[in-house]
């Protein structure tokens, strides 16, 4: 069996919108740490640390290392990452929305299918005839609960701020498309799923329409969807006859939820 990681890091280090930091402790810094947490429980013990007195010295501890210790500060949008209605807003289908922590995960080891859309220019949207026409290229008919993965080639920006700006969008109709077909968890390599926010806007500014303002993630609302955004790699996949690991990870009441999304072939 091989396995094809699928996931985009949560690097400080590449372009972000959001705040992204790491704060982290050698293991060298990890011995002044401790004891700095070690004598914070009370006035005479703070007291005693600026003073300069320590519980336990480098010299007891092995090679005079503590642990190291990484401090993440980051959206749950960074990085690899699941959707559930909770993001979209604050009911769907005329109920409280879900959070990421009440995806089932028995919908998130199934068998894949990736299509390919790499044609799409940044300022087009995806389509239920786009969707169509690929399936039929590779002669597939996705079955349900497939984990259906759309291949834009548009992680090559990872770490620019083109990555933000320079990616096709999806339409409400692939949307309809997916669930029409009873598929629970579909993903993209893209950072979002509606069109680039400068798109978006232009055609509200000239059109007036709030419906040009993010519709496919509000499109959730309706109806009852979770995507993976941020995937990478897709172009190693063959187009089906694999399966898709994407367990998020369990953090309470979010929309959204890191998760290590891998291949199986």
């Amino acid at each position: 069996m091989k396995i094809i990681d699928l996931s985009l890091p949560i690097d400080d280090s590449a372009f972000e919108v959001h705040d992204l930091r790491i704060d982290r402790t050698s293991h060298k810094d990890g011995v002044e740490k401790l004891n700095k947490v070690l004598m914070s429980h009370s006035p005479e013990s703070q007291a005693r640390y600026q003073k300069g007195e320590r519980i336990i010295k480098k010299e007891d501890l092995p090679d005079e290392e503590f642990l190291s210790l990484e401090m993440v500060y980051s959206s749950v949008h960074s990085g690899t990452h699941l959707d559930y209605s909770f993001h979209y807003g604050s009911t769907s289908e005329g109920r409280a929305s879900k959070t990421a922590d009440q995806i089932p995960l028995e919908w998130c080891y199934h068998d894949g299918c990736k299509i390919t859309l790499t044609h799409k220019r940044a300022d087009e949207t995806i389509s239920a005839e786009d969707l169509e026409e690929a399936l039929k290229k590779i002669n597939y008919r996705i079955k349900p609960f497939d984990i259906v993965l759309l291949y834009t080639a548009s992680d090559r920006l990872f770490g620019k701020p083109e990555y933000f700006s320079e990616y096709p969008g999806l339409d409400t109709s692939s949307i309809d498309y997916l669930l029409d077909r009873n598929i629970k968890i579909f993903g993209i390599d893209t950072m979002g799923i509606d069109r680039p926010y400068k798109f978006m806007m232009k055609d509200f500014q000239q059109k007036k329409d709030p419906k040009c303002l993010w519709p496919v993630h509000f499109h959730g609302r309706k109806k009852e969807f979770i995507h993976i955004e941020r995937l990478t790699n897709l172009g190693v996949l063959p187009d089906h006859g694999f399966k898709v690991v994407c367990f998020p990870v369990r953090i309470k009441k979010t929309g959204a939820a890191w998760s290590r999304v891998v291949a199986l072939i």
